[in-house]
């Protein structure tokens, strides 16, 4: 089993090999924890370390609200409301969203003022959405569809 000290950071190549090098080790973290905290924690250290993202972390749907769960990054809002900013949005449509740039979002909730682009994945189960991951830069432009494609896949470990 991997374990967060021996998590290999390629240093060089294109975004996509980054990905492809991440997954297989974040598969191997998850494969055997049954706790989903800890995977998340784990996930979210994953992404933040290989990419040095500004904020990358995931927030739960209890009732009717997204609470903050485990995050990698600056102290983050604790609750969001279904339909509301981009990670509102994400749960509402159960679907991935990528912002370009946050300050033409309407409605954006700006956690940080130095949160320039921002990418939400929905975590489905069956036909709910149980929570989000939520992975923002200090760079406008920062996310596509690479990015899309991959953390997906990412979220599928967890479902």
């Amino acid at each position: 089993m991997i374990i967060a000290e021996n998590l290999y950071i390629m240093q060089s190549g294109n975004k996509e090999d980054r990905y492809k090098t991440l997954i297989p080790q974040i598969e191997a973290l998850v494969r055997t924890e049954k706790d989903l905290i800890a995977n998340l924690a784990n996930i979210s250290a994953a992404i933040h370390q290989t990419f040095g993202f500004f904020w990358v972390g995931f927030y739960l749907v209890k009732g009717d609200e997204l609470v903050l769960a485990p995050f990698q990054g600056h102290v983050a809002c604790t609750r969001i409301k279904r339909g509301k900013g981009v990670c509102g949005t994400a749960w509402d449509a159960a679907e991935t969203v990528i912002v370009q740039d946050v300050n033409k979002f309407p409605g954006h909730i700006a956690c940080s003022a130095e949160s320039k682009s921002e990418i939400v994945v929905p975590l489905i189960s069956g036909d709910n959405v149980f929570g989000v991951l939520d992975v923002d830069s200090d760079i406008r432009n920062n996310f596509d569809e690479t990015d899309r494609i991959y953390l997906e896949e990412i979220c599928k470990l967890i479902e």
